[in-house]
């Protein structure tokens, strides 16, 4: 029988064990957008803790691949969050295009590689926004690094206003659509860039009206990215319990075929 944690059956010893990895803890040259993220993150954080995770908050860019490799090893599942653009040569684009962010090689380089273990692993992973970017980008896909100006982010408008709300459909047979229950989902965006040519053993779980991919899952391995923001203080109340509880669905079932297979 599969077991389902919840915050009242779930001990501190028996507890799913999460790591929320962020971009970096410190950003003083950037305080407004500093704050933003910081809202979003921690967000997820609680969010996680509600749902009956040990969660633990990690930086990428302030520790090496290395070590957030090591700080990861034990946890049952991985929440990448949102952040600044990809360093281009990651993906094989060049600097210069249009909105580029400051980027952060250690920080990619060190999610990149909790990735490719989770895959390796079949170790529940959820990216959000730069976390879905990354993930692609780890398996081999490609950046299209400047998108036109739409219905993904507002424009000209103070950083804590940039998040757009726009409807996504849900692709049939995907876990999302299993996950959120319904074929029409509305979220909140923010996002210049978008994925483009998928990585290996990706397909698209989620369109956006105008056509972007805006969530994609592997074919085999329990990952899966979403381009928006469920934790956005806007965003549908049950948007990220109810993705965080498909991750708990996959440790669980994770938990079960290891008890199994001793």
């Amino acid at each position: 029988m599969t077991r389902h944690f919840s915050p009242e059956s779930a001990s501190a010893s028996d507890a799913p064990r999460l790591a929320v990895v962020e971009v970096t803890g410190h950003r003083p040259d950037r305080p407004a957008y500093h704050a933003k993220v910081q809202v979003l993150n921690s967000t997820a954080v609680s969010a996680g803790e509600r749902g009956g995770w040990h969660v633990t908050r990690l930086a990428a860019a302030d520790m090496t691949p290395a070590e957030l490799l090591e700080a990861t090893d034990g946890c049952d599942a991985i929440l990448i969050m949102g952040g600044e653009d990809i360093t281009p040569g990651f993906y094989g684009g060049a600097d210069g295009y249009e909105g580029e962010t400051r980027h952060y090689d250690r920080a990619d380089e060190g999610q990149i590689a909790l990735v490719r273990r989770a895959v390796e692993r079949e170790t529940p992973l959820l990216g959000i926004c730069r976390g879905l970017q990354i993930i692609n980008v780890a398996l081999g896909g490609g950046i299209v690094q400047h998108i036109e100006d739409g219905i993904h982010r507002n424009v000209d408008v103070p950083v804590d206003q940039i998040l757009s709300e726009h409807p996504v459909e849900l692709l049939g047979g995907s876990g999302l659509l299993d996950s959120l229950g319904s074929v029409a989902v509305s979220v909140q965006s923010a996002h210049h860039q978008s994925v483009g040519a998928l990585g290996a053993g990706l397909v698209p779980a989620a369109i956006a009206p105008d056509g972007l991919v805006e969530a994609v899952e592997h074919e085999s391995a329990p990952i899966t990215g979403v381009q928006w923001h469920p934790e956005a203080p806007d965003a549908p109340a049950q948007q990220l319990p109810l993705l965080l509880a498909a991750l708990q669905r996959q440790v669980a079932g994770a938990r079960v075929a290891d008890l199994v297979a001793a």
